[in-house]
């Protein structure tokens, strides 16, 4: 190697001839300070110096950090056969779970069906917003031509083309809760609490209720957000369950919430807000009670407390992800000896 030392620069070179055969490629690690080269020894054996000469090379000294003999080999190696075999006996104390086969392929399913689900939802959006928005944009064009409009459009009529699968994913969803509560995963059960009901509460109740709000373009965007985010979610948790971890996926799967979660958030606030004037209108889930004062409970009211409600689980949603995010993709902690 060519580096600069007393007497300037200089090429630099050794050679050593070991004691014994060792493995012709080393492997080499170069660093900012210094490289290094680990020769493997071609037999697992003790050698009784490293050179075959027996004065040891001037240039030549001994690492006493890494410095190992022949009897701290052993005490070593009967430290690890002893905790191995302590580790055994402590996981034969603890009870089998004689229903952890059956856990563990419901948790399959149930991921790989909302997976299906929630894909069938965005490719079926995605096709229909490429391919028929461009066909509208056309049909525009020639109604306007013939001095009326048409209001057919992707965006338009995607509760009507894709309400049913959402009804069903959505409703499944709810076994997110009953798992948690169960202890069947190790996800906290109130940010499960707050994202299953919160859509709930928009698809059911503002979208399902109001055949006003079904053509707003604003459940385009409701779906979509929605759809993205579990499209990633959903087979990250089937592969957790059998043992496996994807980097890439779970890259995804705890960076892509951090754009589309406020995202989708907005879009439920604008869909609630977009809400308010047909609820008052209709006077519909409005509450009059029998009292003297004849005081009713007005939706529109109860909506604009739940907007309230809606961005504080933003914020414990957010966090939770956020550690979730720092866990998985984190710098990960060297353990100290």
């Amino acid at each position: 190697a060519q580096g600069h030392g007393a007497k300037g620069d200089n090429i630099y070179e050794f050679e050593i001839e070991f004691l014994e055969p060792v493995e012709p490629k080393p492997v080499c690690r170069v660093t900012q300070r210094q490289l290094n080269i680990t020769v493997q020894k071609k037999e697992s054996n003790w050698w009784e110096r490293l050179t075959k000469q027996e004065k040891r090379p001037l240039f030549l000294a001994p690492d006493f950090d890494r410095w190992l003999d022949e009897s701290d080999a052993e005490m070593e190696l009967r430290e690890k056969e002893e905790e191995k075999i302590n580790k055994m006996k402590i996981e034969s104390r603890v009870p089998k779970d004689p229903f952890r086969h059956l856990k563990k392929g419901y948790l399959i399913m149930y991921n790989l069906v909302q997976f299906l689900g929630f894909s069938w939802i965005f490719v079926n959006m995605t096709v229909r917003l490429f391919i028929l928005g461009k066909g509208n944009m056309e049909i525009h064009l020639f109604s306007e031509m013939l001095g009326f409009l048409c209001v057919t459009d992707s965006f338009y009529d995607t509760f009507h083309t894709i309400s049913d699968m959402m009804y069903f994913c959505q409703t499944l969803a709810l076994m997110e809760i009953m798992n948690s509560l169960i202890g069947l995963v190790r996800s906290p059960l109130i940010p499960a609490v707050v994202q299953v009901f919160g859509r709930n509460f928009v698809l059911f109740v503002i979208l399902g209720s109001l055949e006003e709000m079904q053509s707003k373009a604003v459940v385009f965007f409701v779906f979509y957000f929605w759809s993205i985010t579990e499209v990633f979610r959903y087979p990250y948790y089937m592969l957790s369950c059998i043992g496996i971890e994807w980097k890439p996926l779970t890259w995804l799967r705890y960076t892509v919430w951090i754009p589309l979660y406020p995202l989708g958030a907005l879009a439920e606030a604008v869909c609630i807000v977009q809400s308010i004037p047909i609820f008052s209108e209709t006077g519909k889930f409005s509450l009059g009670l029998p009292n003297p004062l004849n005081v009713t409970i007005q939706f529109p009211f109860v909506l604009q407390i739940y907007l309230i409600v809606l961005f504080l689980g933003i914020f414990v949603n957010f966090r939770h992800l956020y550690k979730q995010r720092k866990q998985h993709l984190g710098p990960k902690k060297r353990k100290m000896k």
